[in-house]
């Protein structure tokens, strides 16, 4: 009997968040982080908020973040691993990393469910 290991669902979690991540990101930096502040769009927060109060855009939000946060859990890891030679810290790294991405992930649906 194979050893089932953990780490094609890993990757394909890195993957999945680099896609969404390259794609949903630059976009919500600038409507979020620039458009919106500095005034070049006026949104209706009226709208804003039936938008955001909808269930299926509360499930898509909190997809998007869970994948990114484990697209950044290991990539933060293999850059710890690889390219600072810490791989006596394999374990630790691993643990922390992937901790932090489930421990962002729950925060994220406990966010997403008070809205």
């Amino acid at each position: 009997m194979t050893k089932r290991r953990l780490e094609p669902l890993l990757w394909l979690a890195f993957s999945g968040g680099g896609v969404v991540s390259a794609v949903f990101l630059p976009v919500l930096v600038l409507l979020f982080g620039l458009a919106i502040p500095l005034g070049w769009v006026q949104p209706d927060y009226g709208h804003l908020h039936a938008v955001l109060s909808f269930w299926l855009t509360r499930l898509v939000a909190l997809g998007l973040l869970v994948l990114m946060l484990f697209h950044w859990a290991h990539r933060f890891r293999y850059t710890l691993h690889d390219g600072l030679q810490l791989k006596w810290l394999e374990a630790p790294l691993a643990v922390l990393c992937y901790g932090g991405a489930v421990v962002g992930s729950i925060a994220a649906l406990l966010i997403v469910v008070m809205l």
